[in-house]
């Protein structure tokens, strides 16, 4: 996981680094303090049972502040930024 962030960087310069993946991503993510910010696109379509995002986050050691909501008919894109405790 940190090679591959390492590698992106590297290839991405100065410009800002994105990863793909859905809630198992992000949690592994800020988990390991890779993250700085994230979005997630939050819609109300369910396909299959899906996971509950924030469980397994470190909430002693990590904060996470809603710094953008966007709202359609049919998707929420929601941004939050990653701090530590």
């Amino acid at each position: 996981m940190e090679a591959a962030l390492d590698q992106a960087r590297e290839a991405a310069g100065d410009r800002n680094v994105r990863i793909a993946g859905g809630g198992a991503t992000i949690v592994e993510y800020v988990n390991a303090g890779l993250t700085d910010e994230f979005s997630i696109a939050l819609s109300p379509v369910l396909f299959g049972s899906g996971i509950r995002l924030f469980e397994g986050v470190d909430a002693g050691r990590v904060a996470l502040e809603p710094v953008r909501a966007e709202p359609s008919p049919r998707v929420t894109h929601l941004t939050y930024t990653v701090r530590e405790r």
